[in-house]
Order: C-alpha cells, then structure tokens, then sequence
C-alpha cells in the first residue's frame, strides 16, 4: 500500500480539478461521481468531459475516451500472464481497477520477485486502495467546490491543460513516446473534424503506433540477445 502513497500527489490534485470542471459542464455533484466511478481514468474523463463542453454527440464522447482508454487494452495483455490464475471475480475486480499507476506499480513488483498468486492480488488490491478510493473522494469534494464557483469564471482553458499534464508521467519509454507523437500529428492533421473527432483518430493513431514500436524494440532485443 505504501509504495502507492507517492501518486496521491497527483492522483487528487487532478480528481479535485475533474470535480470542479465537471459542474462547470453541467454536471451536478453525484453526476461526477458517478463519472469517475465509472470510467475511473483521468485522461478519458477529460477528453469526454471536454467534448461534452463542445456540445459533440454522445457516441463521439464514448468513442473518443475509448480511443484513449485503448492503452488499458496492453496493459490487461502484460499483466494477465502474472494474475491468469486468480479466481474470476478477482479478475474482474483488476480488469476495473487496472489503471496507470496501479499497473506499474504492480507490473514493477511482479517481475521484482516471485510470489504466490494469493500474494499478488493481495499486493494488486493493496496498490489500489490509496489510488482509486481518494480519486472518487477528490472528485466528489471538487464537484461540491465547483458548485460554489460562479458561472460567470470560465474554466474551459483548465482542460486541455489537465489533460497534457496527466499525458506527460505516462511517457516512460520509447514506445511510449512514439505513441504520444503519432496521436499528436495525426490529431492535428485532423483538426477540422467536425466534434473534435481529432482527438478519436489521434488516440487510434497513437495506440497503433506505439503498439508497432513495442514490437519492433522487442524484436530488436531479442535480435542482440
């Protein structure tokens, strides 16, 4: 648990300010809440949040935090061979729980040392319980701030700003980087989609690069090796 006690720097600090901009949106104070106890990942709760700011259609809000939620999808690949064997309805709990922080921190551990499975979920939900309950509780106290701000303060700017700032940890390697790159060119290429679908195709761009790199390293490893 105490190795996850460093992200709540950043972890509340973003939920706080999903909070406040969330009401800004229209949402009411449960309304968020129930946003991020939903979706429980930063970088798509902005991006979806911040379409909805641009009056996009539902569907194009889905599917563009879809788009960014698509590197969840790698991360269920690499950490599957370490939980494969739990029982289902841990699995299931983990494939929800599964964000950033907590898979690489869990990822971290895993390949650290060996441990018996009941070790390693013990050890997952652990790395969860300080990152993802003060994420809900930020949000629901920001939610309850920002209804006291008045409409008049806009707060449009705060989003693409947020939204950079959490990007920014996330670029750990060079298949990361590859990825963030692509998804910015071709967001930008892009830009005059109607309803920001920019964002949809950059996400897509970027997955799809940063997937093709991952597997171009790693064949150049084994290559040397």
């Amino acid at each position: 648990m105490r190795d996850a006690l460093p992200f709540l720097v950043v972890v509340i600090p973003f939920a706080v300010l999903f909070g406040v901009v969330a009401t800004e949106a229209g949402l009411n104070v449960y309304e968020a809440l129930a946003f991020s106890v939903a979706v429980i990942a930063g970088a798509a709760q902005f991006t979806a949040l911040q379409l909805m700011m641009d009056d996009a259609p539902t569907w194009v809000a889905l599917a563009s935090a879809l788009a960014v939620n698509l590197r969840l999808a790698m991360y269920s690949a690499s950490i599957t061979p370490h939980i494969g064997a739990a029982p289902r309805w841990q699995r299931v709990l983990a494939a929800y729980f599964l964000v950033d922080q907590v898979f690489a921190l869990t990822q971290l551990e895993y390949e650290r040392r060996t441990m018996p499975i009941a070790e390693k979920m013990a050890y997952f939900f652990g790395v969860v319980i300080p990152i993802c309950v003060p994420w809900y509780l930020a949000t629901l106290a920001g939610a309850m701030v920002g209804k006291a701000i008045p409409e008049s303060l806009g707060l449009d700017f705060v989003l693409p700003i947020a939204f950079l700032a959490m990007l920014g940890p996330l670029l750990r390697t060079p298949a990361h980087i590859v990825a963030a790159l692509a998804g910015i060119v071709v967001a930008l290429s892009f830009a005059w989609l109607p309803y920001n679908l920019s964002l949809m195709a950059g996400g897509l761009a970027g997955m799809m690069a940063g997937a093709q790199a991952e597997l171009w390293l790693e064949r150049r490893k084994e290559g040397k090796a």
